[in-house]
C-alpha cells in the first residue's frame, strides 16, 4: 500500500509561484508513474502533470505547459510540482497520485492518492 502526503499549498497572488511536494512511502519506486491532478469546485478532477519514475519522462496538460514543472527526488521518494505564473483559474485542490502505468493521464490509471492540498490564486 502506497501512502502519499502532499504539502505546499496556500494562497498566492496572480503571477506568483508555489511548490507542491508529495512524499511517498510504503513501496519501492522503480517503475510506474506519479502525477498531479487538480479539482476545482463543481468541476471534475483533471490531469495536470505526470512523471515516469523510470527514465523521468514528463507530461503536462496544455493549460500548464511552460508554467509548471514536475520533478522528483529519488532519494527522498518525493515528487514536486513547481508552479510559476499562477493564474486565478489554477485555483483548486491539488492531488498527488501514483500508479503502475507509465505515461498515464487518466485518473483511473492511478491507484493511490494523497489527501489533497488547496491552492488559491487571487486576482
Amino acid at each position: 500500500q502506497v501512502q502519499l502526503v502532499e504539502s505546499g499549498g496556500g494562497l498566492v497572488q496572480a503571477g506568483g509561484s508555489l511548490r507542491l511536494s508529495c512524499a511517498a512511502s510504503g513501496r519501492t519506486f522503480s517503475s510506474g508513474a506519479m502525477g498531479w491532478f487538480r479539482q476545482a469546485p463543481g468541476k471534475s478532477r483533471e490531469f495536470v502533470a505526470a512523471l515516469n519514475w523510470s527514465g523521468g519522462n514528463t507530461y503536462y496538460a496544455d493549460s500548464v505547459k511552460g508554467r509548471f514543472t514536475i520533478s522528483r527526488d529519488n532519494a527522498k521518494i518525493t515528487v514536486y510540482l513547481q508552479m510559476n505564473s499562477l493564474k486565478p483559474e489554477d485555483t483548486a485542490v491539488y492531488y498527488c497520485a501514483a500508479g503502475s502505468t507509465i505515461a498515464a493521464r487518466a485518473p483511473g490509471l492511478f491507484s493511490s492518492w494523497g489527501q489533497g492540498t488547496q491552492v488559491t490564486v487571487s486576482s
